[in-house]
């Protein structure tokens, strides 16, 4: 059975980050035609709310992380960053002016960085080292169901006459169901460890196994290829844009598909195994994406790269929860989504600099070569396998 011998923190958690990405992804891809369209902002004012949005993310996870290893609460910090996000988010559907969008994002972004470190820490707490891949891989496969059904609302309450405005709003129908969920469903681990006395977060101070980690994950952040230019990169090859939503929600259901047998695989052969081989795949897949034009293959290694990325989340965050002492696993989980998200930025940013000034062609092989190079590190300086199986 798909949730069997799993705790029941761990079940509500998922169907949370269901709900919520539901709520969030019945407004994600409207938001830049929104912004556009009924607001009259350009393309600089969308990069300029997004950048605020995801920076404001970013530097949050690692402070909530650490609060809830003061003994604040993981439930605690995880459930107001969920409200928060929750409350604000549809209030984009009565926007008038894009400052007004801006600063609902800023609020839902703020709710965003206070959820995440805590509540991969209450996966990580709730779960044995023998199924905390299974744990994880059931997380990210309900994320991702989330992101694929959001989309798919929106379409269908705008087919049905629905004003955009009034999907945004919609969205607070699934966003209520998550913090009832949330607040009656999941609870402390019984005997949590707390540390009172935390000194300054220093990078110096996680043990080796998990520096070694972030480090690869940041550096894969960087090289990465972010969603809008995967979307260009469909648009370059032809795929008319009407299909391009549908893409995109199949592509979300086969990472769900993916995300929970990559993550019990980690349980059985190791997380060291399935990154490594999930990171590769990404590798060999950029290398050949810019080269390929015919409309099948395009769809397909579209599909390829996507479950290539979901293979290794799982394994990712079970890997930390390995390795870092129970006391210390908020500061850890804030420290790698940390990295992760602030990379990603300037990611983007050089991406979309050479795919102008050069090619596509030329953006994708870097990217390659860069993940090729976090990966080859990575195997190179991670000196103790047994502790990751």
């Amino acid at each position: 059975m798909l949730f069997s011998k799993l705790p029941v923190t761990v079940i509500i958690l998922g169907l949370v980050s269901l709900l919520n990405d539901v709520a969030s992804d019945m407004i994600a891809p409207l938001l830049p035609i929104f912004l556009a369209t009924t607001l009259g902002a350009g393309p600089a004012i969308v990069g300029l709310i997004e950048g605020v949005a995801e920076t404001t993310s970013s530097l949050l996870k690692l402070y909530a992380g650490r609060l809830g290893d003061r003994g604040i609460g993981h439930k605690r910090l995880a459930l107001s960053g969920y409200l928060i996000s929750n409350l604000v988010r549809p209030l984009i559907g009565i926007a008038a002016s894009w400052p007004f969008v801006l600063a609902m994002r800023f609020c839902d972004r703020i709710g965003k960085g206070l959820r995440t470190a805590p509540r991969d820490a209450l996966i990580a707490l709730s779960t044995a080292q023998d199924q905390r891949g299974y744990a994880f891989g059931l997380h990210r496969a309900m994320d991702h169901t989330g992101a694929m059904i959001g989309p798919l609302v929106a379409a269908l309450l705008l087919a049905n006459g629905m004003e955009m405005g009034s999907v945004f709003l919609a969205s607070a129908v699934p966003g209520a169901l998550v913090i009832l969920l949330l607040f009656f469903g999941v609870k402390e681990p019984a005997h949590r460890p707390v540390n009172n006395k935390l000194p300054p977060f220093r990078f110096r101070s996680l043990p080796h196994d998990l520096r070694r980690l972030i480090y690869a994950a940041g550096l894969l952040a960087l090289a990465a290829v972010p969603d809008a230019f995967l979307v260009l990169w469909l648009n370059e090859n032809n795929i008319p844009v009407a299909w391009i939503p549908i893409i995109w929600a199949v592509a979300h259901g086969l990472r769900a598909l993916v995300s929970l047998p990559a993550g019990r695989l980690s349980d059985r052969v190791g997380r060291l195994k399935v990154m490594v081989n999930g990171w590769v795949a990404r590798v060999a897949m950029l290398a050949v994406m810019p080269w390929i034009d015919t409309f099948p293959l395009v769809i397909l290694f579209f599909m390829l790269y996507a479950m290539a990325t979901a293979a290794t989340e799982g394994a990712e965050r079970a890997l930390i929860g390995d390795v870092t002492a129970s006391e210390l696993r908020g500061s850890a989980f804030g420290a790698y989504h940390m990295t992760v998200g602030l990379l990603a930025l300037p990611g983007a940013l050089w991406f979309g600099a050479v795919w102008q000034l050069a090619n596509m062609h030329t953006a994708f092989l870097l990217s390659s070569l860069l993940s090729l190079t976090a990966t080859l590190w990575f195997i190179r300086q991670y000196r103790h396998p047994g502790k990751a199986r």
